[in-house]
């Protein structure tokens, strides 16, 4: 079975139509993926391209997302 992470922290923007799952892999490292939703599609949230992955902690996780998506501050 391949192994999966888990999502320790999930930001939303302001409007609820975008987030980032920060996760934390089994060997104790770290990543993120951006996704989006649209109200009016009941599919709920969708990813955006690939996540990233071997960030050494949640707080180097959040700030390479920070810089990868523009609206989370």
């Amino acid at each position: 079975m391949t192994p999966k992470p888990v999502v320790v922290a999930s930001p939303e923007s302001a409007d609820g139509t975008r987030c980032v799952d920060i996760y934390r892999w089994p060997d104790g490292s770290f990543g993120f993926r951006e996704c989006r939703r649209d109200p009016e599609d009941g599919h709920g949230w969708r990813p955006l391209g690939a996540g990233r992955d071997g960030f050494a902690s949640q707080a180097a996780a959040l700030r390479a997302a920070r810089e990868s998506a523009g609206w989370l501050l």
